[in-house]
């Protein structure tokens, strides 16, 4: 379903709204396969804007972990061609001279031939050297993404590479902010980002969930550890290495959340997704982790059926007969034990008034110890 997170990205945004946002996270032992997910997403979204398929008129890449020569080869990989890079992609560099320490260094020595180290003379790729100037890099971004040419109003989309090597020169609120101002700005239509959940305090990746609309986690592949390993075949550690989950969590317009999960691997230079077999275990992952059973055992349940409620009229002896709410029963069914209450003399001859409470349920499907919502079944 990696081809459903392209096409929500795809469509952009609505009237009044904010641009869709998409939140990747990967950890430290899948870090290469949450790399090519990212990879994967940004080159499909540049083949659907070359393509005239896509809301946005190209894609603006702000890459921070890898170098813009690695995106341009694997969209080259992906069919789009040196026109549609230079028409639909702009990269700001912030990998090669982050902080400017390497154009201070030149300065210094003025040595003219070493520029060629961080900055290029391709016409996609602008070099950013300030990444603690949040308010500049807004402003970077912004630009970049207004020189795409077109007819109308010029939306663009923008890919954040990654929020963890950000948040290393940047506070959580100002980088929040910035991605809170690129999605209400209004030529952004669509974002997303790649952050390393591992790395930061759990209440860090949570923040950023707030601001998405999508959510995809890289998962190591579960494999089991108590598997005999054959010679020849990979390791448990190659397995989660080369092999991952992705699971996304959906966030519809109206409100409800998808869950759906596919199969990450790398085969060769590229990134491959595979729909998962339809198992119990997808299930089992979606479920709270809590410290008791959320389900009854047949025993438990055989147990509760033979429980008898004092509250509830055992028929002494007789068959129990539970009125339904639609009719009266007739005089010759009514249970004998009831008579009494239906008699002017209530009162016994000895004078001690004597009272009984009978609880009488309107049907079988009533549960006495039933606990569920009254209004489940609308759908809330």
């Amino acid at each position: 379903m990696a081809e459903a997170v392209v096409r929500y990205l795809r469509d952009g945004r609505l009237d009044g709204e904010h641009a869709p946002a998409l939140a990747l996270e990967g950890s430290l032992q899948c870090c290469s396969l949450a790399a090519g997910a990212m990879l994967h997403v940004a080159a499909a979204l540049a083949s659907q804007a070359a393509a005239g398929r896509a809301q946005a008129r190209g894609l603006v890449v702000v890459a921070f972990d890898r170098s813009p020569e690695v995106y341009l080869e694997f969209m080259r990989r992906r069919g789009l061609d040196a026109n549609a890079l230079n028409r639909c992609v702009r990269i700001l560099d912030c990998y090669s001279d982050p902080l400017g320490w390497k154009q201070k260094i030149q300065n210094q020595q003025h040595q003219e031939n070493s520029t060629k180290q961080f900055s290029t003379n391709k016409e996609n790729i602008t070099v950013f050297r300030n990444v603690k100037d949040v308010t500049k890099l807004m402003y970077s971004i912004t630009e970049l993404g207004g020189g795409f040419q077109g007819e109308g109003k010029r939306y663009f989309s923008i890919a954040v590479d990654s929020i963890s090597s950000l948040l290393r020169h940047a506070s959580v609120p100002s980088v929040s902010g910035l991605l809170s101002n690129l999605r209400s700005h209004e030529q952004g239509s669509s974002i997303f980002w790649l952050i390393h959940t591992d790395l930061h305090e759990p209440k860090v990746p949570r923040a950023f969930e707030c601001l998405s609309t999508m959510v995809a986690c890289v998962e190591p592949a579960l494999v089991d550890p108590l598997c005999v390993e054959s010679p020849g075949s990979m390791s448990t550690l190659e397995q989660n290495y080369s092999k991952a989950k992705f699971i996304v969590r959906l966030k519809r317009r109206n409100g409800r959340v998808k869950h759906f999960y596919e199969d990450l691997y790398v085969e060769g230079n590229d990134v491959k997704f595979d729909s998962a077999p339809a198992s119990t275990e997808v299930n089992q992952s979606l479920v709270p982790k809590v410290q008791f059973n959320l389900e009854l055992s047949e025993k438990e349940r055989t147990d509760r059926a033979n429980v008898v409620l004092p509250f509830e009229h055992q028929g002494k002896g007789e068959p129990i007969r539970i009125y339904d709410g639609r009719r009266s029963l007739p005089e010759e069914q009514r249970d004998p034990n009831l008579a009494p209450a239906l008699v002017d003399d209530i009162v016994p001859k000895s004078g001690t008034a004597k009272g009984e409470i009978h609880y009488v349920r309107d049907s079988d499907d009533e549960q006495p110890d039933s606990d569920e919502d009254p209004d489940d079944d609308l759908d809330i």
